[in-house]
C-alpha cells in the first residue's frame, strides 16, 4: 500500500534548527527512518517535504487522483494557524494522521499549543521524535487494513 508523508516548513532543517528541540538527526535521516519503517507494514512511503503552504496542499488534492491508502503530515508552524490545509485535509477521502516530532501542548509558546487541523485527523501522534511517525505508520497500516477488509 502506498502512502504519502507530507512534512512541512522548516523541517528540512532537522538537525540544525533547534536540536534541543528537535534532535540531532536529519531530515535525510527521517526520510530512511521512514522507508525502512514503512516497508516493514507493507507500506511504501512517498516522502515530502515544502516549506510552502500551496505546495503541501496540491500534494493532498493528489490524492484524489492517485491510490493511496492515507498520508501522514506534519505541517510544522502552519499547525497552529493554516485553515487552508485544514480544509484541504478535511475534503480529502482518504485518513490523514497528524504528526509532531516534538509534543506541541508542552512547548513555552502558547501558541503552539493547538493544533487547528487536529480535528480533522484521525489521530495525532507528537512528542517522541522519529517514534511519533513509526506510531502513526503503525496506526495508519492497521486503519487501512481494517477498512480492507
Amino acid at each position: 500500500m502506498r502512502i504519502f508523508v507530507i512534512n512541512g516548513p522548516n523541517l528540512n532543517l532537522l538537525g540544525k534548527r533547534e536540536p534541543d528541540i528537535y534532535g540531532q538527526q536529519t531530515y535525510a535521516d527521517l526520510e530512511a527512518y521512514l522507508r525502512v519503517e514503512a516497508k516493514k507494514l507493507g507500506l511504501s512511503a512517498d516522502v515530502r517535504q515544502s516549506n510552502h503552504e500551496g505546495v503541501l496542499i496540491d500534494w493532498l488534492h493528489e490524492t484524489f487522483s492517485v491510490k493511496v491508502a492515507g498520508v501522514l503530515i506534519n505541517p510544522g508552524a502552519l499547525t497552529h494557524y493554516s485553515y487552508a490545509l485544514r480544509d484541504a485535509i478535511k475534503a480529502l477521502d482518504v485518513p490523514v494522521f497528524e504528526v509532531h516530532l516534538s509534543a506541541i501542548t508542552k512547548r513555552a509558546e502558547s501558541f503552539r499549543h493547538h493544533s487547528v487541523i487536529a480535528d480533522v485527523c484521525v489521530a495525532t501522534f507528537a512528542g517522541k521524535g522519529f517514534v511519533s511517525y513509526q506510531e502513526a505508520l503503525e496506526a495508519l497500516a492497521s486503519y487501512a487494513s481494517t477498512k480492507a477488509s
